[in-house]
């Protein structure tokens, strides 16, 4: 799941080289992955009313399912 949140953020930002996923494991079991992007890349990772973020995240939790485990996702800069 790392790989493809981080591959799918290099495609949407200005400076590829800047992106990684941090995974932490929270009290509760919850892996949360961080999301580091550019500063000035935030915007377009989070999209137009967050609608970016929100399909990420999407896409983050039913992987989490899928490997039987609660995934979140933060989005940094």
């Amino acid at each position: 799941m790392t790989e493809l949140l981080a591959e799918l953020a290099r495609r949407l930002v200005d400076e590829p080289d800047a992106v990684r996923v941090e995974e932490v494991e929270e009290e509760d079991g919850t892996l949360l992955l961080r999301l580091h992007v550019a500063e000035g890349d935030v915007g377009k990772v989070i999209g137009r009313q967050g609608r970016l973020a929100r399909s990420l995240r999407t896409i983050v939790r039913a992987g989490g399912v899928a490997a039987g485990r609660r995934l979140q996702l933060e989005i940094v800069g």
